[in-house]
């Protein structure tokens, strides 16, 4: 096992079973840009508080930089590090020997990892928006094609035919729910107070605006623009995981809404609906059954949102009942951060490359739309125009409609007068018109288009 960033109480050596479980070093090591950047800030401000001379700060900068541009270029940790940390200041001491030590004065690992954990947030959120945007454009572009532009569809309730929509307003409801996401990722960022100087959880010595002033300098420096806020409580600094636990919870709201849309492309693809064809890029096949063509990147979306809800239950779990102020169960939340991101960022790619190649089968759409029963809200309004009540012209849309089912009757073959059983408002030429998708759709106008 490499150097331990502590140790001196210690007389017996930590067992390897020890080492190996409580390592985390497999997964934290996505933190060691941000930690790094947190590191270069540190020492301007040892710097400035006396505790490292002009010469020192220069080495240790310069050495840093120089492990910033090999982890920049992939350069990955050895396993026997115990973490990230610990992992940074090892190569700084072979780089400048113990001046490496100084740099960890007024510092707490509890303090490094909140910061870290923050900062890879941030730039995590900022990317996944641009993602995101790239799939609301691309189910832009899919509903504003001309073959789609004016196409209309059946609109469906508990998964039954209700009432013809146009094809732009419903996937226009996903591009809404995405763009509730992306709102969501970007308010995230006020709950980051990317913080350093509250130590191992009683703060330290050196003054909060020498914090403030080389953060923003060095965040900015990386083109990330962080909330950088003083240390108000240094207690609930090290212990706080809130905006963790709201990230994974707005990364799973994300999941949902991918999942649906999975969901209504999967129904759509089958034979049974036909509506929509999916590239055959995007499918895979069976081992045994030559003719199939299965959506197997949709089904993951929807069974990752499974996944994505986990990631969130793990991390209230974890935080439920812990005491003040930092305990290791919190090391637990990097892997279900780290998943819930990976998971997201590469549905939202792989479901815009798909989106994009999609195409719709117009004549088994126009086939789904003869059904009678989608205009019936169409015949209530009719009535109620002609002064019936609402309620009572429901009822007697819904008895015409059981009596073409129970007859195998379409309404609009119907005789006049076995129509005006039902009403004598019933006009035959008045009511054929409104069996037509077209007019059904135009009729709604509380619809802002």
């Amino acid at each position: 096992m490499a150097k331990k960033l502590w140790g001196g109480r210690f007389s017996k050596k930590t067992d390897p079973l020890v080492e190996e479980f409580t390592k985390s070093i497999q997964y934290d090591y996505k933190l060691m840009d941000f930690d790094i950047i947190g590191s270069l800030a540190h020492i301007k401000i040892l710097y400035k508080a006396g505790y490292l001379s002009s010469r020192e700060s220069s080495r240790l900068e310069n050495a840093l930089n120089s492990l910033f541009k090999k982890i920049k270029k992939g350069c990955q940790p050895p396993v026997d590090s115990e973490d990230v940390h610990t992992y940074i200041q090892n190569e700084l001491q072979k780089k400048v020997g113990d001046l490496a030590l100084k740099l960890h004065t007024a510092r707490s690992r509890n303090d490094q990892v909140a910061f870290a954990t923050k900062l890879y947030c941030y730039a995590a959120t900022g990317t996944l928006q641009k993602t995101a945007n790239s799939l609301v454009s691309a189910i832009k572009g899919l509903s504003l094609k001309n073959e789609n532009k004016d196409l209309i569809l059946p609109g469906f309730t508990h998964l039954q035919h209700a009432q013809p929509v146009y094809l732009k307003d419903y996937l226009g409801a996903y591009i809404l729910m995405l763009k509730r996401d992306i709102s969501r990722l970007e308010s995230l960022a006020t709950n980051l107070n990317i913080t350093l100087g509250a130590g191992a959880l009683a703060g330290t010595p050196i003054m909060s605006s020498q914090y403030n002033e080389n953060l923003k300098s060095y965040i900015m420096k990386e083109g990330l623009k962080g909330w950088i806020k003083p240390v108000i409580n240094s207690l609930d600094s090290v212990s706080d995981r809130d905006f963790l636990i709201e990230i994974i919870a707005v990364l799973s709201i994300i999941a949902t809404h991918l999942s649906r849309l999975a969901e209504d492309l999967i129904i759509w693809s089958t034979k049974e609906f036909d509506f929509v064809e999916i590239d055959e890029a995007f499918c895979t096949g069976s081992s045994l059954m030559p003719q199939k063509k299965n959506p197997d990147v949709l089904e993951l979306i929807r069974g990752y949102a499974g996944r994505l809800y986990g990631n969130l239950v793990s991390v209230l779990t974890m935080m439920k009942g812990l005491p003040l102020t930092y305990n290791r169960d919190m090391q637990l939340d990097k892997e279900p951060l780290f998943n819930s991101f990976e998971v997201v960022s590469s549905e939202l790619k792989v479901l815009t490359g798909l989106i994009k190649t999609l195409k719709f089968n117009k004549e088994k759409i126009e086939e789904q739309l003869k059904d009678e029963s989608l205009y019936a809200t169409d015949l209530v309004y009719y009535l109620v125009d002609k002064k019936i009540p609402f309620k009572n012209a429901h009822t007697i849309i819904g008895k015409l409609v059981k009596y073409s089912l129970d007859n195998d009757m379409q309404i609009k073959d119907m005789p006049e007068g076995l129509l005006q059983k039902f009403s004598a408002k019933l006009v035959k030429k008045e009511i054929v018109k409104l069996f037509k998708p077209l007019v059904s759709v135009k009729s709604k106008k509380s619809i802002k288009r």
